[in-house]
């Protein structure tokens, strides 16, 4: 009798990026734990041009999940200061209609956080403190 053997998949590690905001660590730590494949900032989209031909607005977002073909990204920027990103992602829309975006926000990443039990990673995004300020 012949002994069948269930070999898996090796995946290789992938280094891990340097990321610009720790909420960004955290979300792919989530992804990893759930094995779903992600890209961080893998390509960039050109949004605005000056007379030149030259971009003058750009837009990388944050991940890309390929199995999903879903871009994501990420802000824990108070309500009012996400105007920025909102508007870029109408110009994606616009400019990209075939490409799948979402912007998540504060409040949808410490919902996915307490759904995940990281409870003490939800209360570090909670609050004016917790709030990156930059555009």
């Amino acid at each position: 009798m012949s002994e069948v053997t269930n070999q898996e998949e090796v995946k290789p590690v992938k280094p891990t990026p340097n990321f610009s905001h720790p909420i960004e660590e955290e979300f792919a730590a989530i992804l990893d734990y759930y094995g779903v494949d992600w890209e961080y900032e893998p390509r960039s989209f050109d949004l605005e041009w000056d007379e030149q031909g030259r971009v003058t607005v750009a837009f990388a977002p944050d991940f890309y999940l390929p199995e999903q073909d879903l871009y994501v990204e990420l802000t824990t920027m108070r309500p009012k200061l996400v105007t920025k990103k909102n508007r870029k992602l109408r110009r994606m829309n616009e400019l990209y209609p075939d490409i799948n975006i979402q912007l998540w926000k504060r409040s949808d990443l410490r919902d996915l956080m307490l759904r995940f039990q990281m409870d003490d990673e939800a209360s570090r995004i909670m609050g004016t403190a917790a709030q990156d300020k930059s555009p």
